[in-house]
């Protein structure tokens, strides 16, 4: 267990306790009709669609886009906090992502993220920046992967 603060998805610092098996974080999703679905998260609300293509009516982004767009937002949080902890700069700093599908199962297969530094980015902050942009809470997530179960709702256990 780290003795560093962690950050929380929603971008709080909080001290490191280890992990809190009681803290639930529910997400909701609700189908709008054809191949549109509403999530839910926090009062939020992010549509999803598929593409026109696909037989979708293109209202948004779709899942495996959004997931994709997780890894890439985690990336630029962490690097940004990185940057402000250290004084750095951080106009100008941006993320890209993208990725290639793969069959049997369906699925991800590969990712490259691509990570712009600010101008004036140290050159010897290239590596830590990099370190802690390469361990943010999604890609960690990938790396160790979650316990996952799809259950019908109201089942017992």
């Amino acid at each position: 267990m780290s003795s560093e603060p962690a950050i929380t998805a929603s971008g709080s610092i909080k001290p490191a306790t280890g992990h809190e098996p009681d803290d639930i974080q529910p997400v909701r999703v609700v189908h709008l009709g054809g191949d549109r679905f509403d999530i839910n998260v926090r009062g939020h609300v992010i549509r999803t669609d598929q593409p026109a293509s696909d037989g979708g009516e293109d209202t948004g982004p779709t899942p495996t886009e959004l997931f994709i767009a997780s890894l890439a937002g985690c990336v630029a949080f962490y690097a940004r906090r990185y940057l402000r902890r250290h004084d750095l700069p951080t106009e100008g700093l941006a993320v890209e992502a993208d990725f290639r599908m793969g069959s049997r199962p369906a699925r991800v297969a590969r990712i490259e993220v691509r990570l712009t530094t600010p101008t004036g980015m140290p050159e010897e902050r290239r590596g830590a920046l990099l370190a802690v942009a390469s361990h943010c809470t999604v890609h960690n997530s990938l790396m160790t992967a979650p316990e996952i179960s799809v259950v019908f709702a109201g089942d017992p256990g």
